[in-house]
């Protein structure tokens, strides 16, 4: 089971609130994404009439796939409370926020979830930050061993 993370979405946000949404998915996409062959570049997440919708994440198709293989980059919906839509919704009026994809995994019951987190965008000094602070503890690890 692989767990495919988006490890720019860490670099370019400050992450505020995590969410597990589920995804609705074809049979190919699912035998694809349990090959851990997708992408998160430009993806994002959007509302449209009250449902939470991600857009151009990048599945690859089955490469067992017939004629019934799925478009790589079409729209899928997620799968959340109604209450956790109407929370997300209402910080997406502010200024700033977005909903990024954050990773896609496999529960316990073999479900493919995706976690999405509410981020507002990082200034270019605290992505500078952000770097310091991973190479200083790189370098505290090789240090010590750790």
């Amino acid at each position: 089971m692989s767990n495919i993370r988006n490890r720019s979405a860490y670099y370019e946000y400050h992450i505020d609130d995590k969410y597990v949404a589920g995804l609705v998915l074809t049979g190919t996409e699912v035998k694809s994404l349990r090959e851990g062959r997708a992408s998160f570049n430009d993806s994002y997440c959007y509302f449209h009439k009250g449902e939470l919708w991600i857009k151009s994440l990048h599945i690859a198709e089955y490469s067992h796939g017939t004629y019934h293989n799925h478009e790589p980059l079409r729209e899928r919906k997620l799968l959340l409370n109604k209450k956790e839509l109407k929370k997300l919704e209402s910080k997406l009026k502010e200024k700033g926020y977005t909903i990024v994809p954050l990773s896609i995994f496999f529960n316990d019951k073999g479900l493919a979830k995706i976690e999405v987190g509410l981020g507002k965008g990082k200034k270019l000094h605290d992505k500078r930050e952000t770097i310091k602070a991973r190479d200083t503890e790189r370098e505290i690890k090789r240090k010590y061993g750790i």
